[in-house]
């Protein structure tokens, strides 16, 4: 993909060629360099694309300078989105939520989150099984992909939320209360599990989402509406720097994955962070543009809006075909 910048060098370094002074030629005026704010939850499935686009200097050859701010859940990262201290959030179920409300635009996916849900149990606990929930507390964070794959969970072995005792805590505190042996249960994602791993001595991974298909998410992007609104070559030039981060992550993964392993993750050893890329599927620019098309995101949206009407987290909800806009990705990748 040729930015607008290099694109201008190549012109003016065509016409010295040729013998002619660029200087004398009325020249194309640069967009304005713009700033985003964006909002992100720590693991590959939400910041790999912002980092590597960091890395290979994305941002920059687009005009485009980032200020990021770290959130533990999509809840916190929505409400500074709405709240208007941010311009941009990406984040995995919850963009099925807010947005679903009319509160912010969903125009960009990262990821289909496959595995990142973890059902946790402590040792000695007595639970084998999704059915041992029954009267037992359970802690993660309402509204969120813990919170989804948990409803998933509770449907195939014939329960209810009524059925156990769903402890709603802020997801970091719901991992602490699990290590410090409070509750029994703990739903959560990837790469919260490193705690619990180094922590929890004999806490056990009783299943995950990967062992689910219907318990995947998509992870993605979503503009305030009055950026999405107002400020869309702003947005052009965010997905031409994604487009260029995508394409190094799906072409060159284990480079990327290790690159962003050495930059960002320097906690987990390199096995970890191929197993966190591995609970993530990516894909593309083309297939993407074709899985946008076909219903496969706006199929996996609605799936989860639906959960967030069940469990009383919204009402009337629009549904993923108008709040899901995938106009500015299809146009940019037509023209990298």
């Amino acid at each position: 993909m040729i930015s607008r910048r290099s694109l201008l060098g190549h012109t003016a370094a065509g016409l010295a060629a040729a013998g002619l002074a660029a200087s004398a030629l009325p020249r194309p005026a640069l967009a304005a360099r713009e700033t985003l704010r964006i909002g992100y939850l720590r693991g590959l499935a939400s910041d790999a694309h912002l980092w590597t686009a960091e890395r290979l200097g994305a941002f920059g050859r687009e005009g485009l300078d980032v200020e990021t701010i770290q959130f533990v859940s999509g809840l916190e990262a929505y409400q500074a989105l709405v709240g208007g201290s941010l311009d941009l959030v990406t984040t995995g179920a919850v963009i099925a939520n807010f947005p679903a409300r009319g509160q912010g635009k969903a125009f960009l996916i990262n990821a289909v989150e496959k595995a990142s849900a973890q059902l946790w149990v402590q040792a000695g606990s007595g639970i084998a099984s999704v059915a041992d929930l029954k009267g037992k507390a359970v802690a993660t964070t309402r509204g969120t992909t813990a919170h989804y794959f948990l409803y998933r969970l509770l449907q195939k072995a014939g329960l209810a939320e009524t059925d156990l005792r769903l402890v709603h805590q802020p997801m970091n505190n719901a991992v602490a209360s699990f290590i410090a042996g409070s509750v029994p249960a703990l739903v959560t994602w990837i790469p919260l599990d490193l705690s619990i791993r180094k922590s929890a001595k004999g806490a056990i991974l009783l299943t995950d989402s990967g062992r689910h298909d219907d318990a995947s998410v998509l992870n993605g992007w979503s503009a305030r509406n009055a950026v999405f609104a107002e400020r869309k070559d702003a947005l052009r030039r965010f997905t031409a720097a994604w487009l260029t981060a995508n394409d190094e992550l799906v072409t060159r993964r284990e480079d990327a994955v290790a690159a962003l392993q050495r930059t960002k993750y320097p906690e987990f050893t390199a096995a970890e962070m191929i197993e966190q890329a591995n609970a993530v599927a990516l894909y593309g620019a083309r297939d993407w543009a074709a899985r946008y098309g076909d219903g496969f995101v706006t199929g996996i949206l609605n799936r989860v809006t639906d959960f967030n009407v069940a469990v009383g987290g919204i009402a009337n909800p629009l549904r993923a075909e108008t709040y899901f806009d995938p106009s500015l990705f299809l146009d940019v990748a037509a023209k990298a």
